[in-house]
């Protein structure tokens, strides 16, 4: 624990500062924290940073959070983690919020920009499909898994079929997997976890994805909390896998199509994680007065279930990761949910996307900058808002 309220500041303030300079995703972020708390500041030696990140992309949830969680519980235990949690997501849930309320503010006056993002968001997804692709399927069965998965989404496109699709790759997995997964690893250290601490963290965590799947069926407005929490307790494979599990559980219930891959698309351009999307979902939702109490709201459900399943699983983490039936069904959730992405490309990011033959150009010219000459995203998305705008 930390010796004085100066330390706990001190994290708060570092991982601001990363909040508000991490561009670039999930991957760039994990360079980020390397580079600032393993070659800088020395908090943490190459191995035990190494050991953290297998775990958290081992976890459902948003893996450069859920690290940035467990480095700042490694400098200052709870309080330090949940500060590191807190400056890393504030700046960009922060403009995630306020772009909400522009939406509001200029209503239709900006449909061309807002066009414009939708197009963004086909090139960002159909990289992300490619990215995951390559390091998740780079064999016949799990581009098979893959395959199968976007099939059966696609022909029953509901939130019990993408958690029964991801089940299924975890079945398929072990069948597949199993002998090729029983390599054991090295180890460093684990973490210090209270052992309450851990059971109640895993009791809260069933608890409440028991919960979010009941009320996520019914309209009511706490259902827009219960996708957000549903989506990031099964996520795996990064932050864009998010789209189809909050796609499903929100539109129409709670916000258009459009306005849902806008935020989408507007998220890319934006530093820190991926998942403040959700304080842009559950303010455009207009569920509270004031709008931002939803935006709040949603923003710690979907984050909630990834930190609470970090700490439950920290003290068993060295004996989980050689398990091979825990290998083997990861690798085929893996493969599950390229498929979901892939789905979510199909429909309905392409066709909400891509209208006309500038789209599509504007669409092609986006999708190679990020594929073949890896610009930032944050610039592809602004440029086609503009570019849409301008030739509207």
């Amino acid at each position: 624990m930390p010796k004085s309220h100066d330390s706990l500041i001190r994290i708060f303030l570092i991982y601001l500062r990363l909040g508000c300079i991490s561009f670039g995703g999930p991957i760039a972020h994990l360079g980020y924290f390397k580079d600032e708390f393993v070659n800088r500041r020395k908090w943490l030696s190459d191995a035990r940073y190494t050991e953290l990140l297998g775990l958290c992309q081992f976890v459902p949830g948003p893996s450069s959070s859920q690290l940035g969680f467990a480095i700042g519980w490694h400098k200052g235990g709870l309080p330090g983690a949940c500060l590191a949690w807190l400056g890393f997501t504030l700046p960009s849930a922060l403009l995630m919020i306020a772009f909400a309320y522009g939406l509001f503010a200029v209503a239709d006056s900006a449909n061309a920009f807002v066009g414009g993002l939708l197009t963004a968001a086909v090139a960002v997804v159909a990289n992300a499909v490619l990215g995951l692709g390559k390091k998740l399927c780079p064999d016949l069965p799990r581009i098979l898994i893959a395959l199968a998965s976007t099939a059966l989404i696609l022909m029953i496109p509901s939130s019990w079929m993408q958690i029964c699709v991801v089940l299924l790759g975890v079945c398929i997995g072990n069948l597949l997997f199993r002998k090729s997964a029983a390599t054991p690893t090295e180890h460093a250290p684990q973490l210090s976890v209270a052992p309450l601490l851990v059971y109640v963290s895993l009791i809260v965590y069933c608890t409440l994805l028991g919960i979010s799947i009941y009320i996520n069926s019914s309209t009511a407005h706490a259902s827009i909390y219960a996708a957000n929490y549903q989506a990031g307790a099964l996520v795996f494979g990064g932050g864009h896998v998010v789209l189809p599990l909050l796609e499903n559980g929100l539109v129409p219930k709670f916000l258009t199509e459009s306005n849902f891959l806008a935020g989408y698309s507007a998220a890319q351009a934006l530093p820190g994680p991926l998942f403040t999307l959700s304080a842009f979902l559950g303010t455009a939702s207009g569920t509270t007065q004031p709008y931002f109490l939803g935006g709040l709201g949603a923003l710690i459900a979907i984050f909630l279930p990834g930190l609470l399943l970090l700490l439950g699983l920290l003290p068993y983490w060295n004996k989980l990761r050689d398990r091979p039936w825990a290998k083997a069904g990861l690798t085929g959730a893996n493969a599950a949910v390229v498929g979901l992405l892939l789905a979510a490309l199909i429909n309905p990011v392409l066709p909400h996307g891509i209208h006309s033959l500038v789209d599509f150009t504007i669409g092609t010219i986006a999708f190679i900058a990020l594929y073949r000459f890896k610009t930032s995203a944050w610039i592809v998305v602004l440029s086609c808002g503009i570019a849409s705008a301008l030739l509207s």
